[in-house]
C-alpha cells in the first residue's frame, strides 16, 4: 500500500471530474497515509485579501496575498503553508515539516519568529479531506492525475493557469489534456 501514498505529489483533475470544488483543480497532497489524505487547492485564490483575515501575516505571504480556497472542509479555519530556504538553516520555530522543504506554520506563532525563515507562504481557507483508502479509489476511477509537484508549483503567482501548466509539462497523451476544452459541447 505505501507504493499508492501521495504525499508531496500533486493531484490533477482529470476533465471527468466535474464537482465544483474540484473540476480543474490542483491539490497539493500535505499527508497521505493509511488513515486518509490530506490536501489543499493550489490554483484557488479567492478575492479575500489576508490583511482582512489575518493582518499580521500578510508581510510573509507571497503573492497574490488573498486568502485561498483550500477545499470544502472546515472552511471556516485557516492553514498556512510555508516553504524553507534549502540551505540546510535549523528549522524556525513555529513550522512543521510535511514533505521536502514544504510545511505547515502554526498561526499561534508570532509571525516575526517566521520573518527570515520562510521564502514563501501562502495561507489557504479549508482543505481536502479523504478517509482511508477514498483518495486511492477515485484515483483508480479516473478523477484524479497524479504527478510529481515542481518547485514552486504550490506558490505561484498564476495559479489560475497552473491546471494548464502542470499537464502541459507531462510526458505523451498527458499534456494533450491541458488543451480539453471547459466545456466540450462548445467545441
Amino acid at each position: 500500500m505505501s507504493g499508492d501514498y501521495y504525499t508531496g505529489q500533486l493531484l490533477v483533475a482529470t476533465p471527468a471530474l466535474t464537482d465544483s470544488n474540484f473540476a480543474r483543480g490542483v491539490v497539493l497532497v500535505l499527508d497521505h497515509d493509511h488513515d486518509g489524505a490530506l490536501g489543499v487547492l493550489v490554483n484557488r485564490p479567492s478575492e479575500l485579501p489576508v490583511t482582512s483575515v489575518l493582518a499580521q501575516w500578510n508581510d510573509l505571504v507571497c503573492p497574490p496575498d488573498v486568502l485561498f480556497h483550500g477545499g470544502p472542509v472546515a472552511t471556516d479555519s485557516a492553514l498556512a503553508l510555508a516553504e524553507v530556504p534549502a540551505d540546510g538553516e535549523a528549522e524556525p520555530l513555529g513550522w512543521r515539516r510535511l514533505h521536502g522543504h514544504l510545511g505547515l506554520v502554526d498561526l499561534d506563532t508570532p509571525p516575526e519568529l517566521l520573518a527570515g525563515g520562510v521564502r514563501s507562504m501562502r495561507m489557504f481557507a479549508g482543505y481536502a479531506g479523504w478517509s482511508p483508502g477514498q483518495l486511492e479509489t477515485e484515483v483508480k476511477e479516473g478523477g484524479w492525475y497524479v504527478v510529481d509537484a515542481e518547485p514552486g508549483d504550490a506558490f505561484t503567482t498564476d495559479p489560475e493557469g497552473l491546471w494548464r501548466r502542470v499537464l502541459r509539462r507531462q510526458p505523451d497523451e498527458l499534456a494533450l489534456v491541458a488543451t480539453f476544452p471547459e466545456d466540450p459541447s462548445l467545441n
